[in-house]
């Protein structure tokens, strides 16, 4: 995908986080984050828009901390999130595409990076937001979807960052069931996850979980249950229990 998609992507899920948001209301429980309700979620997606967006206006060269989270509520804190998704839109559509600036996983560039990052976070925040309203939710495109898999898989979990660990090494097996081509392959050990796409024939699986794209993506970002899982599910529970991406 390329980078004005991300920002397209990115200005669609942060208006419909907002939407999602204000209908909510501010105090409402999140239920795919039973520890927030609205009122933390905007406030950490803001931050993290304006996060974000100070590295490439500004061309930070190494870590920046962010600026801490609102003292606001209510539709104070809803105006605040729309200007920062806004800010962040705009820096990234008027960006220079040789921008340099850090950047935590491998990219073709750091634009890219920071657009396909934010366009992600803020489509699994939206989904918070719509758990919070109730209702159907916005769809995912498999597209998208897919790629948001790559980045998990292949980018968050290849970090030794990653809790994602096993004293026995254990093989998982990720398939999307409606796009060609989306079978992941993830080799669990006391090191980080190693993972691949392919066919499927990379490895023996102890564990498979399958399903349609869009709810992998969730799934494995823990804001679904798996669609299917069939081998050894202590290994699938393994990933509910130590894949979640804390911010620090």
């Amino acid at each position: 995908m390329e980078t004005a998609e991300f920002v397209s992507i990115l200005d669609r899920e942060g208006r419909l986080l907002a939407a999602a948001a204000e209908e909510a209301g501010t105090g409402a429980k999140v239920p795919t984050c039973p520890e927030w309700q609205v009122t933390d979620l905007l406030r950490h997606t803001g931050m993290v828009h304006r996060w974000a967006a100070a590295f490439v206006a500004e061309g930070h060269t190494s870590y920046h901390p962010d600026g801490g989270l609102p003292d606001l509520d209510g539709a104070e804190l809803l105006a605040w999130f729309r200007e920062g998704h806004g800010q962040l839109v705009e820096t990234l559509r008027s960006a220079s595409p040789d921008i340099r600036c850090w950047h935590f996983l491998p990219a073709p560039s750091p634009l890219a990076f920071w657009a396909r990052r934010q366009a992600h976070e803020t489509a699994v925040h939206r989904v918070d937001a719509e758990s919070a309203r109730g209702g159907a939710p916005s769809g995912i495109a498999g597209d998208f979807a897919v790629d948001g898999v790559d980045e998990l898989l292949l980018g968050f979990h290849a970090r030794p960052k990653s809790r994602v660990r096993t004293e026995e090494p254990r093989v998982l097996r990720v398939r999307a069931t409606d796009t060609d081509g989306a079978v992941w392959t993830v080799r669990l050990s006391q090191e980080p996850p190693a993972a691949e796409r392919g066919d499927g024939r990379e490895a023996e699986a102890d564990c498979e979980v399958a399903g349609p794209v869009a709810q992998l993506y969730l799934s494995l970002w823990n804001r679904l249950p798996f669609p299917a899982v069939t081998g050894d599910d202590s290994v699938a529970e393994l990933w509910r229990e130590k894949s979640g991406v804390a911010w620090s």
